[in-house]
């Protein structure tokens, strides 16, 4: 008993660190990420979507962190090949114009605004997709689409899968993601970094 006792603390005091580490880390990403306020603020403002600000710290701590040059991952969008860019606000304003653009593509269309958000990964044809299919987004949506649209069109024609190991791919299907099909967790994973913003900024 007394073996299986100090077991239990080893395995306890482990889980508590464990999580006392990550909330570390997670805090010095939110910090680096809402180094770039004032620019998302202005780019926000710029592009009509203001209210969205707090999205879009989010969508950069999940694209790079605020530790890369292209924050929002821009350089596929504008030129359709990673890392081009290498301003940080080239970036950011990029980025929040491509957003822009898909949050009024989706509100046109009548959809919630987490398609718009999976639309940010995917590309804007994803808002069609989901408004035929009900006007909102899912995870089950969103992984059709990657497999039968997305990763076809961009030459995956078997299904070929990654290991992709996060909380959300873990639980859904064990952590994979489809080969050159984007990211179908994006808008759960969005979502959760909007939380940290809001816990940490």
């Amino acid at each position: 008993m007394k073996i299986i006792r100090r077991l239990s603390i080893i395995l306890i005091s482990i889980i508590i660190i464990g999580f006392i580490y990550t909330g570390y880390k997670i805090r010095g990403n939110v910090q680096q990420v809402i180094k770039y306020e004032d620019q998302v603020a202005a780019a926000a403002e710029a592009n009509g979507i203001a209210e969205y600000k707090e999205l879009i710290l989010a969508i950069i701590y999940t694209e790079s962190k605020g530790r890369s040059a292209d924050l929002m991952q821009s350089s596929e969008s504008v030129y359709g090949q990673q890392a081009v860019i290498d301003d940080p606000q080239e970036s950011i304003e990029y980025g929040v114009k491509f957003l822009a653009e898909s949050i009024q593509k989706n509100k046109e269309a009548g959809n919630d605004l987490w398609t718009a958000v999976q639309a940010y990964n995917f590309g804007l044809e994803y808002i069609r997709f989901v408004q035929e299919r009900g006007g909102k987004n899912t995870v089950a949506l969103s992984e059709e689409y990657s497999k039968e649209f997305l990763s076809p069109l961009l030459g995956n024609s078997d299904g070929e899968t990654y290991p992709y190991y996060r909380f959300q791919s873990v639980f859904h299907n064990g952590g994979f993601l489809y080969k050159n099909g984007g990211n179908m967790f994006y808008a759960d994973i969005v979502k959760m970094n909007q939380q940290f913003i809001q816990w940490f900024s």
